[in-house]
């Protein structure tokens, strides 16, 4: 039986690279323009907006988060929990950490340079994805078309 034909790189990673390179434009258009003009200050924006997109999308490919809620079994290693917890909460513990740099970051600069409010756009764009997984494992919608 002849194996299936795998998909080439860019197939497999289209979106993941199309997410990229408009980070990319959309970075290199806010480091040509001013930021105190409407284009400058929507590129900007922009750099949050679609860095979450991008992040978005490579959570989606490779991170986890799982609605848990065994409890771990007697005599169960400490290690096999730890080992399955980080599994279950890759994404939550992912954009926590990064978050954490990217307030670290923003702490440092001033508000009012012009990499200074890309960076709060970032914290914003961190603070809304974690929010957004943190209510996606405790709330749910019904699709209208199944009601």
């Amino acid at each position: 039986m002849p194996l299936a034909k795998q998909p080439s790189f860019l197939k497999r990673h289209s979106l993941s690279l199309a997410a990229a390179l408009v980070v990319l434009i959309v970075l290199i258009a806010y480091i040509v323009s001013n930021p105190a003009k409407h284009a400058g200050a929507f590129f900007g924006n922009a750099i949050a907006d679609w860095t979450g997109v991008f992040v978005s999308v490579l959570a989606a490919k490779h991170l986890s988060e799982r609605k848990v809620r065994q409890r771990l079994p007697p005599g169960s290693p400490l290690s096999a929990h730890i080992s399955r917890l980080t599994h279950n909460h890759s994404l939550s513990i992912f954009l926590s950490l990064t978050g954490i740099v990217w307030l670290l970051l923003y702490l440092q600069m001033n508000v009012d340079d012009k990499w200074g409010q890309v960076v709060g756009s970032l914290v914003s764009e961190w603070t809304q994805n974690l929010g957004f997984v943190f209510m996606t494992k405790r709330f749910m919608e019904r699709n209208a078309a199944h009601q």
